[in-house]
C-alpha cells in the first residue's frame, strides 16, 4: 500500500510504502510524467525488501509549484528532502529524464548520501553536451525545448485540445508504446493543476548562471557512486549516440544497457528487464 505524504520543509509531496526500517530507494520521474511511472518498479523493489519514495517533482501538483527550477536549486531542494527520509541513512536513487539530471547533480554534490544509482534515458549532462557536437541530429529531436522558451505561446500549445501535444510527445519518444487512457488521464490532471511550472524547467536551460553552476557541479570530477544506466535503442527524445563515452564521468562501478525495441519510457516499455537490472544492481551495492 502506498501512502501520500508531504515534506513541509521542501514542499515536496510523495508516495511511499511505509516500510520504516527498510533501505530507501528514491525514484524521480521526468517530463511529462508522474510518480505512477514507477508503479511496476515499486512492486519489484518492495518485494526485494526496499522502501520506495516517489515524489512529484517540484512544479508538479500536489508538490509545490514554487520555483526556482534550475538544476543547482533543485539539487539543494532534494538534498534537503533526502535529509528527511530517513535522516542519516544512505539511500539508493533512480532517475528518469529530468529525474536523471537531478540525480546526477545529487550524486556529484553529496556522494556520501547515496549507496547506488540507476539513471534512465538522459545520460551524464557533460557527455550529452560533448556528443551534441558530434550528433547535431539531436537538435531536431530537442526542438520542443525551443518551443518551451516562448512562455505564453507554448503554454497554450501544450494545453490545447486536452493536452494532445503531450500525447504526441509520448508517441514520438516511445514509438508504438501506449501507456493507456487512464494513465494519460492522471497525467493530464496533474498538468492541468501544474501548468506552466513543468515548462519552467526548460526555460532555465539558457540562463547562463544556472548553466555554469550545473557544469561546475557535474564537472567537479567523475561520479563515485556505483551507477547503472539504461537507455532505449529507439528513444525518440534522446538519441542513444548521446550516451557514448559517458563512462568517463563515472569513476566507480558503471554499467550501461541499451535495450532494443524500447524508446524513451524504457522502464514502462520493458519493465521486466529494467526492474530486474535495477534490483540486481541495488542488491549488489
Amino acid at each position: 500500500l502506498m501512502h501520500r505524504l508531504r515534506s513541509e520543509r521542501t514542499g515536496i509531496s510523495y508516495l511511499s510504502n511505509e516500510a520504516e526500517d527498510a533501505p530507501v530507494v528514491l525514484c524521480l520521474h521526468g517530463f511529462p510524467d508522474i510518480p505512477r511511472t514507477w508503479a511496476s518498479l515499486t512492486e519489484d523493489l518492495r518485494d526485494a525488501g526496499y522502501r520506495v519514495v516517489s515524489p512529484w517533482l517540484p512544479g508538479y501538483a500536489p508538490s509545490s509549484l514554487e520555483g526556482p527550477f534550475d538544476m543547482p536549486s533543485l539539487a539543494d531542494r532534494f538534498l534537503a528532502f533526502v535529509d528527511e527520509i530517513p535522516p542519516g541513512a544512505t539511500v539508493r536513487i533512480v532517475g528518469h529524464d529530468w529525474g536523471s539530471l537531478i540525480a546526477q547533480c545529487l550524486l556529484a554534490k553529496e556522494p556520501a548520501r547515496f549507496r547506488a544509482a540507476a539513471l534512465l534515458a538522459v545520460p551524464h549532462g557533460l557527455a550529452f553536451q560533448t556528443n551534441l557536437e558530434e550528433y547535431p541530429g539531436q537538435l531536431g529531436r530537442s526542438a520542443y525545448v525551443g518551443l518551451f522558451q516562448l512562455p505564453l505561446f507554448s503554454d497554450r500549445v501544450v494545453r490545447a485540445f486536452d493536452f494532445s501535444f503531450i500525447e504526441r510527445l509520448w508517441r514520438k519518444w516511445s514509438p508504438g508504446f501506449e501507456p493507456g487512457d487512464d494513465y494519460f488521464d492522471e497525467l493530464k490532471l496533474c498538468l492541468r493543476s501544474s501548468m506552466p511550472a513543468p515548462l519552467r524547467y526548460y526555460r532555465n536551460i539558457p540562463k547562463l548562471k544556472a548553466f555554469r553552476e550545473t557544469r561546475q557541479i557535474l564537472g567537479a570530477g567523475p561520479i563515485v557512486v556505483p551507477t547503472i544506466y539504461l537507455h532505449g535503442e529507439r528513444d525518440g527524445c534522446v538519441a542513444p549516440e548521446l550516451c557514448q563515452g559517458q563512462e568517463a564521468w563515472f569513476s566507480a562501478l558503471f554499467e550501461q544497457l541499451i535495450l532494443a525495441e524500447a524508446g524513451h519510457f524504457v522502464h514502462l516499455e520493458r519493465p521486466a528487464e529494467v526492474n530486474a537490472a535495477i534490483v540486481r544492481w541495488f542488491q549488489s551495492h
